[in-house]
């Protein structure tokens, strides 16, 4: 089972729009227009991701909506969370498909955050809303030993760190022109 869709409320559509259609490649496909429970209404936008009619991520523009100007639209600066706490991943087939990645996120101006985790390879930036998006390569396979391992964390109140990344580093879209 995977998730449908991801709604989220958008501070500013045009800048999510060109975000996600343009530098994502996720195709605009349907709006639903309807009231919103509290008052007010809103336009609901659905992206699809891929090509896959089952996956989308969806964006809100609230209209008239009460309180409206106290709206954040930061996850983490909503849940009082540490700025990289709350974000979203989507997956990458290929080392390359990373990459590739990674070069146009840069190209759009975006600051690039590359970890290989040890079992998966990452890149974040932040959409226009402020919330930390993710592309992300399952380098690894999982064994019981990490099962045993999780299942030990639950009951830890002290850190016991895992290793850490192999490797880590910031691309500044400065550096890519």
């Amino acid at each position: 089972m995977s998730y449908h869709h991801l709604a989220l409320a958008a501070k500013d559509m045009k800048a999510i729009h060109a975000f996600y259609e343009g530098v994502m490649e996720f195709e605009l496909v349907k709006v639903e227009i309807a009231p919103v429970i509290g008052g007010g209404w809103g336009k609901h936008f659905f992206y699809r991701m891929g090509g896959d009619d089952s996956k989308f991520i969806a964006f809100w523009e609230l209209m008239e909506t009460p309180g409206k100007e106290g709206y954040s639209y930061d996850l983490n600066e909503a849940a009082g969370t540490p700025p990289t706490t709350n974000h979203y991943s989507f997956s990458v087939d290929t080392l390359e498909e990373l990459q590739a990645w990674r070069v146009k996120w840069n190209a759009a101006d975006l600051d690039v955050l590359e970890i290989d985790h040890n079992w998966c390879h990452s890149i974040y930036t932040r959409d226009p809303n402020g919330n930390m998006i993710e592309f992300c390569l399952t380098t690894g396979s999982f064994t019981g030993e990490d099962r045993e391992r999780a299942i030990a964390a639950l009951d830890e109140n002290e850190m016991k760190a895992s290793p850490p990344p192999a490797m880590m580093k910031h691309w500044l879209a400065t550096d890519a022109k």
